[in-house]
């Protein structure tokens, strides 16, 4: 399929943090675009909320001023959306259209994606995302997305002859932080790049398959297993055609599931092309998860305890967890991943989860500020019985290869 590009600069993608409220949130977008591009190694992803996402809205929008313009180009392209949103969840059958104070905030933010701001006028082509659970319950339709295990994302790119994955900024890894994923059914854990993960996510990683050392990555990053989507860029000449070759590979092993090719017109259409690749590799692995095939690699689960039923266990004192409660005979340990953005989430989160009927200790083994933490819980009964069990408490909990996750 031939792929050609758009200008790079009328593909740039700056979501406005808090659309409509004031042009502050424009300047604030910026500011994260800024952040984005900046530095050598990290790529902080972006947006991996459940929004519904509707795109390729045009806008034509005289105005007293440039602010006034587009903010009046982003109120008509919110209405659009929202009945482009309607017809496409109801069969092509058009809605009537909310008031726009309605509107306001059910809109979790504006994409642009080309626009010209004049003194008077705002020519633009937007997208709208719209905050799932919101505009879910007025839609009629599911607020929740039924998604894969927890699954490392790991590009690598061959340009140049060499490849590389995290070791240094690239096209493929900067798309892969663009992309907005939670609308996908596959749960991408995505790495900004920064701190150590240039030593641990590395090209050659990708090509290891001991289990060992996949099994302590995988811990750190709170994943059950890791997909290697690879492109190798060939280029003609300088500024000119540049062909992609995209193949998705799944697990230690770099099993293939599929490929395809993508071209550019120039160089300076690269990022539309690698955009596009995202998108396309997205299917693929989405269509493999709907065959069955992209299930967690059972060798990345670490073994079993050692049977310890023969044991007497009346004769044995009873086990402190960290000093938080004592694990009794009878008692399982489940793994349990949370979010963990800062330090009073996670305290909020073992307490919650200490306060469960049945839960006889709670306590993180496994920490990570900002991203995706690890907590052993004790609890008389099975995986099954805790996760119905916290559901109870009113946390939405889902079964992730073995384990339990709390999702926010």
């Amino acid at each position: 399929m031939d792929f050609h590009g758009v200008p790079a600069k009328d593909r740039n993608v700056r979501r406005a943090l808090l659309p409509l409220l004031g042009f502050g949130a424009l300047a604030g977008a910026v500011a994260v675009w800024a952040q984005i591009e900046g530095g050598d190694r990290g790529v902080p992803p972006i947006d991996s909320s459940g929004s519904f996402e509707v795109s390729g809205i045009d806008v034509d929008v005289s105005g007293k001023s440039p602010d006034a313009a587009r903010l009046g180009g982003w109120r008509i392209a919110q209405r659009k959306g929202w009945q482009l949103l309607w017809a496409k969840t109801h069969g092509g059958s058009l809605g009537g259209i909310p008031a726009d104070s309605v509107l306001d905030g059910l809109v979790a933010g504006i994409v642009v994606e080309q626009e010209q701001v004049g003194p008077t006028r705002y020519v633009a082509k937007l997208g709208v995302l719209f905050d799932r659970a919101r505009a879910g319950a007025l839609l009629g339709v599911g607020g929740s997305v039924s998604r894969s295990a927890p699954m490392l994302v790991l590009p690598v790119e061959w340009s140049g002859g060499g490849p590389i994955s995290y070791e240094a900024q690239s096209e493929w890894q900067k798309a892969w932080a663009r992309y907005r994923s939670g609308g996908s059914p596959i749960d991408y854990v995505r790495s900004s790049g920064s701190g150590a993960d240039p030593l641990l996510l590395t090209a050659g990683q990708a090509q290891r398959p001991g289990r060992i050392w996949w099994r302590l990555i995988l811990d750190q990053y709170g994943a059950a297993d890791v997909l290697v989507p690879q492109v190798r860029l060939d280029r003609r000449y300088p500024g000119g055609p540049v062909f992609g070759v995209f193949t998705a590979k799944h697990g230690p092993d770099g099993r293939i599931l599929g490929s395809f090719t993508l071209r550019a017109a120039s160089s300076d259409a690269l990022p539309a092309l690698m955009d596009e690749g995202v998108r396309r590799m997205d299917q693929l692995y989405t269509e493999a998860l709907a065959a069955g095939e992209l299930r967690p690699d059972p060798s990345l689960i670490a073994p079993a305890a050692p049977d310890d039923s023969l044991l007497n266990a009346t004769d044995l004192p009873a086990v402190e967890d960290n000093g938080t409660a004592p694990v009794t005979a009878g008692s399982s340990v489940i793994s349990v991943q949370f979010a963990s953005p800062d330090s009073a989430s996670i305290t909020a989160t073992e307490s919650a989860v200490r306060n469960v009927p049945g839960v006889t200790a709670a306590s993180t083994s496994s920490l990570a500020i900002g991203g995706t933490s690890v907590m052993r819980v004790a609890f008389n009964g099975d995986a099954a019985a805790l996760q119905a069990a916290l559901v109870a408490k009113g946390l939405k909990v889902e079964d992730v290869g073995g384990s339990l996750r709390i999702s926010r």
